[in-house]
């Protein structure tokens, strides 16, 4: 049996003597329905919002078209998965340390305390601590996401089907969190938190902030530590100019504190051949190319190099930071490469480890321990609370400590424009 469709006609009025014809009868009220559903005129018997619904039995399948379970293929995913948010979640903990402080106050001087020779019945001079402060705020938002599932499909599914929906949840929230790190990052865009505290990124230099002084340098208020390479492929000035940027602030010179080279694996690519003396970058064989000052050093995880012309000098860097495979050193830079770094990015990050304090950028929790973290709210279903499953986070970003990174766009261009695809 085939259905066609009618011509749309008005159906008769029912009279009280002859009961309304059932969607499936022989009426005229089933066609003129079926014909809706397959898009005639009448879009207002159309059912929206069911892109994003319920799980239902329907998706209860239990092998591919070729026979594969798709048991097997779920637990994949979620290993897979938790690869994938163990190595962004650790690049993420090495730029940033987490708080609970709407704003911090940060010193923008350092005194020159000296000592000065003692006396029989002097008194030596006090000392204090600088009283010139800049506020830095982050922000606090609320994100959530809900899981929806029919009780039938509770029911009769494996229970490893559930647990990678779940897996899926929480590599959103993963993904989101440390994304919204490493945006925070790359982005010099300044916004603000709930209190008006304005929430920095590192120095622009059109802000009209000027970086504290260090060891009796003085800098500019244009310095700023987002720069366009001007050119379009990566070269070791580019690397080395970023990483002054950094230390002549101080960063990266405290004890347990090491200067991180982040790259996307397709800059990293690049870095692996430059060596000290040799020119590198866009053109190699100009007669002002650029001209490395360092090697770079494969780490003591790399693969097995030939070194025709010597040896290495030293002990090779080791083989992970943080858990995070380290590809080598280019002079004192550990040279990280990972996808989560933006292609044709850098950034030389002065990091003090996991959580660290001294590390660039703020991640903002709630005061109540209770709200921090990523949380499951029951559904609204008594007893069956997999039926109506709520996810929330709540959570905020912000750069504390403006010198201590320096992110880097690979363009020919002259200005830094942030990427895209971090968002926070």
């Amino acid at each position: 049996m085939s259905l066609t469709r009618p011509t749309p006609t008005r159906p008769e009025p029912y009279s009280t003597l002859t009961p309304p014809p059932r969607l499936g009868s022989t009426g005229t009220l089933a066609p003129t329905l079926m014909a809706a559903a397959d898009g005639g005129e009448f879009e207002f018997f159309n059912i929206w919002g069911a892109e994003r619904g319920y799980m239902d039995e329907s998706a209860i399948v239990k092998v591919t078209a070729d026979g594969v379970d798709l048991n097997s293929i779920w637990i994949e995913v979620q290993a897979a998965l938790k690869v994938y948010n163990e190595e962004r979640a650790a690049v993420a903990a090495l730029v940033s340390y987490p708080t609970t402080l709407p704003a911090d106050a940060v010193p923008q001087s350092l005194s020159a305390m000296n000592f000065e020779e003692a006396s029989e019945y002097g008194v030596p001079q006090g000392v204090r601590l600088p009283n010139e402060a800049l506020k830095v705020g982050y922000t606090l938002r609320d994100f959530d996401l809900a899981s929806r599932a029919t009780w039938k499909f509770l029911r009769d599914s494996d229970s490893r089907q559930v647990e990678a929906l779940f897996a899926s949840v929480i590599e959103a929230d993963n993904r989101k969190v440390n994304t919204s790190i490493l945006g925070r990052l790359f982005d010099p865009t300044q916004k603000s938190n709930e209190y008006e505290n304005p929430v920095y990124g590192l120095y622009t230099g059109t802000d009209g902030i000027t970086p504290p002084p260090y060891l009796g340098r003085e800098f500019l208020s244009t310095t700023s530590h987002y720069i366009a390479s001007g050119g379009a492929v990566i070269d070791s000035s580019d690397v080395e100019d970023a990483a002054r940027l950094v230390t002549t602030k101080g960063y990266g010179r405290q004890a347990g504190s090491k200067l991180l080279l982040l790259v996307n694996p397709a800059e990293a690519e690049e870095v692996q051949t430059w060596r000290a003396g040799k020119p590198n970058g866009a053109d190699p064989s100009a007669a002002n190319a650029i001209v490395a000052k360092r090697d770079y050093i494969p780490s003591a995880g790399a693969p097995a190099y030939l070194e025709p012309l010597g040896v290495v000098v030293g002990q090779p860097v080791a083989a992970d930071y943080n858990k995070l495979p380290v590809l080598g050193s280019y002079g004192e830079l550990l040279v990280i490469q990972s996808n989560f770094v933006p292609a044709g990015y850098f950034a030389v990050v002065a990091s003090g480890g996991p959580s660290s304090d001294v590390n660039p950028v703020a991640v903002r929790q709630h005061t109540n321990a209770a709200y921090s973290g990523l949380r499951l709210i029951p559904g609204k279903t008594p007893g069956y609370p997999l039926q109506d499953s709520f996810f929330a986070r709540q959570f905020g970003v912000g750069v504390r400590h403006r010198g201590a990174a320096a992110c880097v766009q690979i363009t020919a261009g002259a200005a830094y424009t942030a990427p895209t695809t971090l968002k926070w």
